[in-house]
């Protein structure tokens, strides 16, 4: 593992809470179907940048995580359907690692 060095500190990875509380299901909806799209979007984004400007290119290319994270909204679009008829809360823990590679 690689360690970052700065003038006080030594790090080698980082957490970020992201996320954490009780919401309604269309707060929660809100959120995450956000983070899904800017996730879509970056793939969508590299995708693109990989073929652009190259006439050769056949433009063939992975779209595997676009389909799953389009599978996943659509999973949670349901899910939070029935939390939003039940009238219920969500609590939501999100935490990112992060951690710098050899």
């Amino acid at each position: 593992m690689k360690t970052l060095h700065t003038e006080t500190v030594t790090i080698t990875n980082q957490k970020i809470n992201l996320i954490e509380g009780e919401f309604t299901a269309t707060e929660a909806g809100d959120i995450l179907h956000a983070m899904l799209d800017k996730k879509i979007n970056f793939h969508k984004l590299q995708r693109l940048s990989r073929t652009e400007g190259n006439i050769n290119d056949s433009c063939k290319y992975d779209s595997g995580r676009i389909i799953e994270l389009l599978d996943e909204k659509g999973k949670l679009k349901d899910f939070l359907t029935n939390v939003r008829a039940d009238g219920g809360k969500l609590e939501i823990k999100s935490t990112v690692e992060i951690r710098i590679k050899d």
